[in-house]
């Protein structure tokens, strides 16, 4: 299981980024891409749309179910990668690189310091 310690999770298996200039990138982890086998669509939010920390934001389907990704900080959604609409299956090539889903313009900052750090993430993904 690739868990890059640069990153913050969540137990619901979402990566995220430090905050810069008051945005974080998201994505979903290896471990949580691995559990999903092979990604065939992604549902993105909107740019511009709002989500509590907490709230479903997007959705990914693979050939073996579908899954809800939930927002891991308040905020508002500033871009999404485009790229997955013709290539999701990055998301299991790349989770960390070309699989990202969305930026989010951090409401409180604070929030991210409640993350996980990359070994609390791994306990809890071998829990799963």
């Amino acid at each position: 299981m690739d868990t890059p310690d640069t990153l913050h999770y969540t137990r619901s298996h979402e990566w995220v980024t430090k905050p810069e200039n008051g945005i974080v990138t998201v994505g979903i982890t290896d471990f949580a891409q691995d559990q999903l086998g092979d990604v065939v669509f992604v549902e993105l939010p909107s740019v511009g749309a709002r989500f509590d920390a907490g709230s479903p934001a997007a959705v990914i389907e693979s050939v073996k179910t579908a899954s809800d990704i939930y927002a891991p900080l308040a905020g508002e959604i500033t871009a999404v990668n485009d790229a997955l609409d013709a290539e999701p299956e990055a998301i299991n090539s790349s989770p960390y690189e070309n699989g990202w889903l969305f930026k989010i313009r951090v409401a409180d900052p604070a929030g991210w310091e409640e993350l996980l750090d990359a070994g609390a993430y791994e306990a809890v993904a071998q829990e799963d």
